[in-house]
């Protein structure tokens, strides 16, 4: 009896195995993808993305400039072509790029070319960065869809360009908002953010 009962048990376990194994198998965790995008002061465009479903990880950083390795003194000099940017990482089955544009252009002010808000200069400059050709099609329909909305009565000029390689900030800029919140809701209402925002686009939900 016990043999028979011990035979069972193997015979269950080892018909179990493949099972298991090929579902795990056929179940790959999805692909996530990557978006780069420009937006003034890298702090305040960094918290609306992180509230957003499917949005797996921000980075703050540098992006548009050739000089490896940036500063945050050598990007605030102004003398590279460096944007103060946002590195995205999130999941296409939950969020898709051209969502992601939708909250983005919610935090920028799109008429704006020599900065944004109270920051002027061009590493404040705000910007789409696409790494294909799809990319580059969302950016321009969501950019015509936005200029024809009638949200702004002036030119949008957010430059949509070609992905260039991403550098990360230092640590201290990152989750700035967290970091040093009381300095950081100074600093964002100072700027004049949150009022453009508010009066275009009402209160945030």
């Amino acid at each position: 009896m016990k043999r028979i009962l011990i035979f069972a048990l193997l015979f269950s376990a080892a018909t179990a195995l493949p099972v298991g194994l090929s579902r795990a198998q056929s179940s790959p965790p999805p692909a996530t993808r990557t978006a780069i995008f420009a937006g003034g002061c890298f702090w305040c465009i960094q918290p609306a993305f992180d509230k957003a479903k499917g949005v797996i990880k921000t980075v703050v950083g540098y992006s548009g400039g050739t000089e490896p390795n940036p500063t945050y003194e050598l990007v605030s000099s102004e003398k590279t072509g460096y944007r103060e940017s946002i590195e995205i990482t999130y999941d296409p089955t939950k969020i898709s790029f051209d969502q992601l544009l939708d909250i983005y252009w919610r935090q920028i002010d799109p008429t704006q070319a020599d900065g944004q808000f109270t920051d002027i200069g061009p590493s404040y400059r705000a910007a789409i960065f696409y790494s294909n050709n799809e990319e580059k099609k969302i950016a321009d329909a969501s950019k015509e869809k936005l200029s024809r909305s009638g949200k702004f009565d002036k030119p949008i000029v957010t430059e949509i360009l070609p992905a260039m390689k991403f550098y990360p900030a230092e640590a201290y800029h990152q989750k700035y908002y967290q970091q040093n919140p009381e300095h950081f809701e100074t600093f964002e209402k100072g700027s004049g953010r949150v009022s453009f925002e508010k009066k275009t686009w009402g209160e945030k939900p």
